[in-house]
């Protein structure tokens, strides 16, 4: 399921247009973005867990030359499964 098809099925169940659908999608994405981006965790209990993550600075290897590299520290995403979410998908 892409964007488009997610906004019209909502659009569908609520009763309420898609442009107003995509709005509030857009709304929770924004919102998701400057809460992780602060290092806050957004949390909706039983379905899902969005969290920044630190990666240490490491040392990798270029693939073509075998050249030893170093990367830098960064920051990554990590998303966790809840429980409402990890059972509808045990059911099928």
């Amino acid at each position: 399921m892409n964007r488009s098809e997610l906004v019209a099925a909502v659009a569908e169940k609520t009763g309420n247009s898609q442009v107003a659908v995509n709005g509030v999608l857009d709304a929770v994405f924004e919102v998701f973005v400057a809460q992780i981006s602060q290092g806050e965790k957004v949390s909706i209990p039983g379905w899902l867990a969005v969290e920044r993550t630190d990666r240490a600075a490491r040392t990798g290897r270029n693939p073509q030359t075998g050249e030893a590299i170093q990367i830098p520290a960064g920051h990554s995403v990590k998303l966790t499964a809840g429980s409402k979410l990890k059972a509808a998908v045990s059911l099928k």
